[in-house]
């Protein structure tokens, strides 16, 4: 498999996120700078555009053929509504989905501000400009501490 579908992929998965396929891209796979950036970001926001995009009509789906599980997921949206709209509120609904999707740390991120911005309505013709933005800034983030770290010891 090619370096850059390599990289592509492991930045869609939830968790590792680009945060993950940076390091891999360049120290690994030892791709241009620019291209592990490249192939990290574009990576990362293929789920996240599916999930503000496919959000409602799945829960939908399955509130209808799942009563149950459709039951618990009204509650769980209901319950993080109540208990989070201060937080998200407290930046707006734009600079927190931005914040989140920015920010490279385990369970925080990509997945976290996408499936936030499903949570509390943002549409996505708001939400996909706000997840770019986001992406772009953790990629950066993350390049900059892999690029410096990898000078620091040497390997550079």
């Amino acid at each position: 498999m090619p370096p850059e579908l390599s990289t592509f992929l492991i930045a869609m998965s939830p968790i590792v996120e680009l945060r993950g396929a940076i390091p891999v891209a360049i120290a690994v796979y030892h791709l241009p700078v620019w291209s592990a950036y490249l192939f990290s970001v574009l990576g990362n926001l293929v789920p996240l555009t599916l999930i503000v995009l496919l959000g409602e009509p799945v829960s939908k789906f399955i509130s209808q053929k799942i009563h149950f599980l459709g039951r618990a997921l009204e509650l769980l949206f209901v319950h993080t509504r109540k208990t989070q709209q201060s937080k998200f509120e407290k930046f707006g609904k734009n600079l927190a989905v931005i914040i989140l999707v920015a920010t490279p740390i385990p369970f925080v991120g990509g997945w976290t501000g996408a499936i936030a911005a499903f949570v509390f309505g943002v549409s996505l013709k708001k939400a996909l400009p706000l997840m770019v933005v986001g992406s772009l800034l953790a990629g950066a983030i993350v390049t900059m501490l892999v690029v410096g770290t990898l000078k620091i010891i040497g390997n550079v």
